[in-house]
């Protein structure tokens, strides 16, 4: 008999615990969130993931996305890796932790370092943007064309220095491939971020970097803009070439793709619903206004595309730093 109750009992706890799955879940995704919701920036106040990451937020509160604000957290260092491994060890996963992405950088740190992070522990739920690589140089550089930059280079291997906002991030990535395609040698310079990679640049501590065509937009004036590592040239920078039709080849997988992630093991329900409203939120005319005015390339993709993005991107990031990876050993 006390068996038989024992199963019973037992019985009675899964059928509890099914239906909780059953009506939980769609009760949990229709009340979150109900309070505000952080969201982790691996990268400083004020660089172009910070200040995009704050635009395309902006309408989080109203009523037809989440009702409740994002919280920006900014976690920098080590382009990146100190928020993104803060984020997966000591984030929580209830929904409330959010962070930002950036490809090719988590990707191409998770191939050569031993982070804690890689595609497999992110949950992405939309893409807002696709910020191209640019090669900038000081306002009075001698160097007004690749061409000239690459035959000094060639005369002078590793006189060069070149800033960029951490190693293994998207300008890391151009700078490698740069350095592949031309046949030269740069001494490439991580700084603390996009924005003191900038500041190298244009006070001239640098002969040139690799930055972001966003934050180079608005620079402009301060610095010279010699070609983009993209596969076309773009609207904000209708007179800057690409590197390839500079005789560079390369292609755009050091454009800088950033979204947003939840942790693996966040709830289903609120993976389901942060992957319905963010890109919706992402698209809006007021974020799209805003984000166009501040020279700052949009791409929205849903969670199934930005799968696809990280897959895509891993294999080739795989192949490029491969030796790299070996000598690190």
């Amino acid at each position: 008999m006390k068996g038989k109750r024992f199963l019973t009992r037992l019985a009675a706890v899964a059928l509890a615990v099914a239906l909780m799955l059953a009506f939980g879940l769609p009760a949990m995704a229709e009340n979150y969130p109900d309070k505000p919701v952080s969201m982790i920036v691996t990268y400083s106040p004020g660089g172009a993931t910070d200040f995009q990451a704050r635009l395309v937020t902006m309408l989080a509160s109203n009523d037809n996305y989440l009702g409740q604000p994002i919280v920006i957290i900014n976690k920098p260092g080590a382009g990146g890796q100190v928020g993104w491994n803060w984020f997966i060890e000591k984030g929580s996963k209830d929904g409330y932790t959010l962070a930002t992405y950036n490809v090719p950088h988590f990707i191409a740190q998770s191939i050569v370092y031993p982070t804690k992070y890689d595609i497999n522990t992110f949950e992405p739920v939309g893409n807002w943007g696709a910020d191209p690589a640019v090669l900038i140089v000081p306002k009075d550089s001698p160097f007004n064309s690749v061409k000239d930059l690459v035959a000094y280079a060639k005369q002078n291997p590793g006189k060069i220095t070149l800033s960029g906002a951490g190693m293994y991030v998207g300008h890391h990535i151009a700078a490698l491939q740069l350095m592949k395609a031309a046949g030269v040698k740069l001494t490439y310079i991580p700084e603390k971020g996009g924005v003191p990679a900038m500041q190298s640049v244009i006070s001239g501590k640098v002969k040139a970097g690799f930055n972001n065509l966003s934050d180079s937009f608005r620079n402009q004036d301060r610095l010279k803009i010699l070609a983009i590592a993209d596969l076309e040239r773009h609207e904000f920078l209708p007179k800057v070439p690409t590197l390839k039709e500079e005789g560079i080849d390369v292609d755009n997988s050091s454009v800088n793709y950033r979204g947003v992630v939840l942790p693996k093991g966040a709830p289903p329900a609120v993976i389901a619903k942060l992957s319905e409203v963010f890109p919706k939120m992402f698209a809006d005319k007021k974020v799209k206004a805003k984000m166009k005015a501040s020279g700052s390339p949009e791409k929205v993709m849903t969670r199934d595309q930005v799968i696809k993005m990280f897959k895509e991107r891993q294999v080739y990031l795989e192949g490029l730093l491969a030796e790299l990876k070996k000598k690190k050993k």
